[in-house]
């Protein structure tokens, strides 16, 4: 049973009309699944006006307004207008992604000398969490003023088995918008039975705004030395191999389109960029992997994670026939997606970080997507 109307209805009443200069956060109906669900959409707003919508549905970002370098506000998340496109055509635009992120081979993985089948969903793998991943779920909302900015706490119980997976799972996914203009999503998640895990978040990027075409001229810098190539069904080799020398070399500042169209396998395979990058940094430390620079409208947007790794996809399979919540339609290539995550197949690859969470121990994902303007 939700609680979140009486607490906003307490919030609405108990604190006074806010002005343009004081963070808030109200709420309002967004529509109801085809299960019968209600939909409720959360405005986030800061001390600086910058806004973050989130639907309880999927834990999805409907949109993000921040300033461009003359002030300017404008969206810069892709997304549809109505919960039913979410629910029939979304390709995971701004969603809370589990119980594993990216894709498992063969939608198989052995735990503990027995072997688990998850939902086949993409090619011949699992996708973010199969059928009926985390993002077509209805969390619970709690939403609250805090020191740090208007925030938004998610939680879902995933039960034991669901979309394959063993172990009853405790998720809390919480959202904070920061009067430094930073949308920061914590992560939580306990088990009552040894099962994997790998959570992150799906937002597709557009910093000059979104439906105002394609990313190409985005200037991106990468903190990793290393990926992890792909074969053609897009799962991972296995090696870690060095980015030098390479079109995903990222570690000095390129633009997205500089190299994307190089006649080089690992950009065949997946029509572009979709691949993970290792960071450079330890794991579990939060610490920037990824830099996003638009010269068009001069936002900048930085990623901090505590992963060992991240997704960098470059919004490949948009062609144009899904229309966005202003009328205007998605083409190729016209947003990016920073994920950051374990690696994809983690459970069966030995040299990579494991995603094995037991009874007793707590998962712990901090992302955090930070704006600013450059002149």
């Amino acid at each position: 049973m939700k609680i979140f109307p009486i607490i906003i209805a307490f919030a609405l009443v108990a604190l006074p009309i806010m002005n343009a200069a004081e963070p808030s956060i109200t709420s309002k109906p967004f529509g109801t699944t085809a299960n019968g669900k209600l939909v409720t959409v959360f405005t986030l707003k800061n001390s600086k006006g910058a806004t973050a919508t989130i639907i309880d549905y999927g834990g999805t970002v409907t949109s993000l307004t921040m300033p461009d370098r003359k002030g300017k506000f404008g969206d810069i998340v892709l997304g549809f207008k109505t919960l039913a496109d979410y629910e029939k055509k979304s390709p995971y635009f701004g969603c809370l992604i589990g119980r594993f992120g990216n894709r498992i081979a063969k939608g198989s993985f052995t735990l503990d000398g027995k072997t688990y089948q998850v939902p086949i969903n993409n090619g011949l793998n699992s996708l973010h969490g199969g059928l009926g991943g985390f993002d077509k779920v209805v969390w619970d909302a709690v939403p609250s003023l805090t020191k740090q900015g208007p925030t938004l706490k998610l939680s879902y119980i995933s039960k034991d088995g669901e979309e394959g997976y063993p172990g009853k799972l405790s998720v809390t996914a919480t959202y904070t918008l920061s009067n430094q203009n930073a949308l920061r999503l914590v992560y939580r998640a306990t088990t009552e039975k040894k099962t994997i895990i790998n959570l992150t978040h799906h937002s597709y990027f557009n910093l000059s705004g979104q439906g105002s075409g394609d990313i190409l001229g985005h200037v991106v810098t990468l903190r990793a030395s290393r990926f992890t190539p792909v074969d053609r069904d897009l799962i991972p080799t296995g090696i870690l191999q060095p980015v030098q020398g390479t079109p995903f070399d990222f570690q000095k500042a390129t633009p997205i389109g500089a190299r994307i169209n190089l006649p080089d396998p690992q950009l065949k395979f997946a029509n572009g960029y979709d691949q993970n990058w290792v960071a450079d940094k330890s794991s579990g430390k939060l610490g920037l992997i990824a830099k996003v620079e638009d010269p068009k409208s001069g936002r900048v947007m930085e990623t901090l994670s505590t992963e060992p790794g991240f997704q960098f996809y470059t919004g490949n399979f948009l062609d144009g026939t899904l229309i966005g919540k202003t009328g205007k339609p998605y083409p190729f290539r016209s947003g990016f997606c920073i994920e950051p995550q374990h690696f994809p197949d983690s459970p069966n690859h030995k040299n990579f970080p494991s995603v094995v969470l037991k009874p007793g121990e707590t998962y712990k994902n901090t992302i955090i997507y930070r704006f600013s303007t450059k002149a």
